[in-house]
């Protein structure tokens, strides 16, 4: 009999509905299994549980009151989330996983996060994440690392490492992520849950700490596709205070009342996704997601995008540079914590200096040499080239097919410090995600099995721009054939 903390974000609202248990009953075992849990993950930096209580109990009055309504005018109307600590949620600290952004409280909420309240969602707390994004482990918080809830051992992804080890641990239902480089769905991966990448420009990046402002996404993480998609389809649309936001119809997607068919879908699998080094059983995995799809009707056929093999390091040239702009704000002047020192630029330099993280610190020094004077367009400008051509390929493929299917990672979760002296090997863990985010294309990845060590194993999928129904729709179908979703680790 499953417990009300392990029931899915869509079961719960249709639970909420018929009046099984009150938004109260979800947000207090939310807060139970946080307190139980968290101490072994460490997926939280900040819980509010008064102000979550509170928000319960008046979504319980208005759910008494209108029992008609929550599902159609409020779709998530009483239902726990939680939230990357790299969204401002209005009177919640915001740190970006970094010592530079410590006691920052923002007056003001993101975007994607403000239409997920509109809807009725409940903001229970602030997950944990790498710092300002930029790791594949949450091992570069400034707070400590998360935990992976199928091996503490071992890293559970990153940046969202927090958010996928919530989900994972059923801590939360649902929360939200960022996707930069592979973000939401590389940690999905490794802790077996649905983590949705989305188009960029779908959903607002007002009041998202940013890292790379031409590839940072907001996306989610949740059990299923199905909650990916009640998710999605609350936060995506233009925003008047994102110029980066994109002008395209709000996009709502049921999978739900879909038939339970691949039939007419037709899935690219590209040869450059499988390389050599990679898990034996990452693979075989893979392959055999591959052609369940295929049981279920998809047309599968083999695709080349040729310039994968630049993503890597046209992505570690573009995202640092970019990176180096953004973070130059953060000087100990109009954020957090302030260094003394006896002038302006000493504040400066020590204030850096001693708040931010090693790999933070690396990655403005390589962004800031790639724009420097004799060096920008013999870095910069020739990985824009290179950026358009993998853009290209893309563009290319999807004339051809929906989809595009490959692994997620090349490995399952690494244990904790194992590339802590090799960042080039760290990079690599996010080598089949990079392309989407240089094309702007939407992602997913869910889980297809385990390999021997019980860890678990995700496919990814990949749609043309603005496609996040098909990707969702083809998730669900598949998680509608099989089992790997509902599977919990035992904590």
């Amino acid at each position: 009999m499953p417990t009300i903390s392990s029931l899915t974000l869509t079961q719960m609202q249709r639970g909420l509905a018929r009046g099984e248990f009150s938004s109260r009953d979800l947000v207090r075992a939310a807060l139970d299994e946080i307190a139980r849990l968290d101490p072994s993950l460490h997926a939280f930096l900040h819980v509010d549980a008064e102000q979550a209580l509170a928000q319960a109990d008046a979504a319980d009055q208005t759910l008494t009151a209108n029992y008609q309504l929550p599902i159609t005018n409020y779709p998530l109307r009483g239902l726990p989330i939680a939230v990357k600590d790299v969204l401002t949620v209005a009177n919640m600290p915001c740190t970006a996983g970094s010592k530079i952004l410590e006691g920052f409280i923002p007056p003001y909420t993101a975007t994607s996060v403000k239409k997920l309240q509109e809807a009725g969602a409940i903001v229970i707390g602030k997950t944990n994440t790498d710092e300002f994004a930029m790791g594949s482990s949450t091992e570069n918080s400034a707070y400590g690392r998360t935990n992976n809830p199928w091996d503490l051992s071992r890293v559970p992804g990153g940046s969202s490492g927090g958010s996928a080890a919530a989900v994972a641990a059923r801590c939360i239902p649902a929360a939200l992520g960022t996707d930069t480089g592979g973000s939401v769905r590389q940690p999905a991966s490794f802790c077996g849950v649905t983590g949705l990448k989305t188009t960029y420009g779908r959903v607002s990046r007002y009041g998202l700490v940013a890292f790379g402002s031409s590839l940072d996404t907001v996306g989610v993480l949740a059990q299923t596709a199905e909650d990916a998609a009640l998710i999605f389809s609350a936060m995506a649309g233009r925003d008047p205070l994102d110029a980066t936001s994109a002008r395209v119809e709000t996009l709502q997607c049921n999978v739900s009342t879909d038939a339970i068919s691949l039939r007419g879908l037709r899935v690219g699998v590209p040869q450059e996704y499988f390389i050599e080094g990679m898990q034996a059983e990452v693979e075989e995995k893979t392959r055999v997601a591959i052609e369940q799809m295929k049981s279920l009707g998809a047309d599968v056929r083999e695709i080349s995008l040729p310039h994968t093999e630049y993503a890597l390091p046209v992505y570690y040239i573009l995202a640092p540079a970019e990176a180096s702009a953004n973070l130059a704000r953060f000087d100990g002047v109009r954020y957090g914590p302030r260094a003394e020192a006896d002038s302006l630029w000493e504040v400066f330099f020590k204030t850096r200096g001693e708040r931010f993280g090693e790999e933070t610190t690396r990655r403005i020094m390589i962004g800031t040499y790639a724009l420097s004077a004799g060096y920008y367009d013999a870095y910069y400008g020739q990985a824009q080239k290179a950026r358009t051509l993998i853009t290209r390929d893309f563009e290319r493929a999807f004339a051809d097919v929906d989809v595009i299917a490959a692994p997620t990672t090349p490995t399952t979760a690494f244990r904790a410090g194992a590339h802590a002296d090799d960042p080039l090997a760290m990079y690599l863990e996010d080598v089949f995600t990079l392309p989407a985010n240089l094309a702007g294309v939407p992602g997913i990845s869910f889980p297809v099995g385990f390999d021997g060590q019980g860890l678990p194993i995700g496919l990814q999928l990949i749609a043309p721009r603005f496609r996040e129904d098909v990707l969702l729709r083809a998730a669900h179908v598949c998680q509608q054939a099989t089992d790997w979703h509902t599977r919990a680790p035992n904590l």
